[in-house]
């Protein structure tokens, strides 16, 4: 494990396993239902959410994590004089960036960089994935964090969404506010376009909006190397299963997943969400 610690939040979805492997911690983010508090996917499940969402009267909202949160991940690396790179979720979406910033204050002269990942899902963790890669290799600190800084331009997220209401209601919906009020048939392809929801293209039904997105990330990859890819799912596991396969069959990627998306990530896209999450070159 590297000397330089890597720090992620929540909703960068990245599995378990991965977690463990690079030592990477986790800011959790912050689910607010009625008058409970909970933290996204520890407190609450991606399954538990969805089945209460089924039948709730109060709609959850959220809260990004906190800068106590970021200080208690820090001091222990800060302590044994490790530097600390923060790969976190866009600033766009989430005020997670201004509550590391806070916790660095309580650091002075300490090695602690936070970049924007300008992305959520695993868009974001395959960022974070690649800079503990690096500094596991022994890459120094100052060369991780200009590769952490490029990487957004590397990885991009695609999904459609049942419908336009929890993006609405979330203030998370972006370009595609524009959408709002066309034809209830329409599924259209939404993107993360520099850390912000915007549209892409509107398609007729869900099943031609996942043929589209497919298509679309065929094109963005075309001629890449070292190719991710994530099925990203809202309670829609079986859709994403059929998408992870597709991939599989249709790309020459290194590494796949699929990804229930956290509690927080479902409660601003809803469920029956689905999409696609890729790296190339990193």
């Amino acid at each position: 494990m590297s000397d330089i610690a890597i720090i992620t939040d929540s909703l960068a979805s990245i599995p378990d396993d991965l977690l463990k492997k690079y030592g990477i911690g986790v800011a959790l983010q912050i689910l607010i239902w009625g008058e409970e508090t909970l933290l996204d996917g520890v407190d609450i499940t991606e399954w538990q959410f969805y089945e209460r969402l089924a039948t709730a009267d109060v709609m959850p909202t959220t809260s990004q994590a906190t800068a106590a949160t970021f200080v208690k991940l820090f001091e222990p690396h800060v302590a044994k004089g490790s530097p600390i790179l923060a790969i976190l979720v866009s600033d766009v979406l989430s005020g997670t960036i201004q509550s590391a910033e806070q916790a660095k204050h309580s650091f002075q002269g300490a090695a602690i960089e936070v970049v924007d990942s300008k992305a959520a899902s695993m868009a974001q963790g395959y960022q974070v994935l690649a800079a503990a890669r690096a500094a596991e290799e022994g890459m120094p600190f100052d060369e991780v964090v200009k590769m952490a800084r490029r990487a957004p331009d590397h990885t991009g997220v695609l999904f459609v969404v049942d419908t336009l209401e929890f993006l609405h209601r979330g203030g998370r919906i972006g370009g595609a506010k524009k959408l709002l009020g066309t034809m209830l048939s329409l599924k259209p392809v939404l993107q993360l376009q520099e850390g912000a929801v915007e549209p892409l293209e509107n398609v007729r039904t869900k099943r031609k909006a996942k043929v589209r997105m497919l298509d679309l990330v065929e094109g963005r990859l075309a001629g890449k190397d070292k190719i991710r890819l994530a099925a990203l799912h809202a309670n829609a596991e079986d859709e994403a299963v059929e998408l992870l396969e597709t991939m599989q069959e249709r790309f020459e990627a290194i590494e796949t997943h699929m990804t229930p998306v956290s509690p927080v990530i479902g409660t601003h896209t809803g469920p029956g969400t689905v999409g696609i999450a890729y790296s190339y070159g990193l």
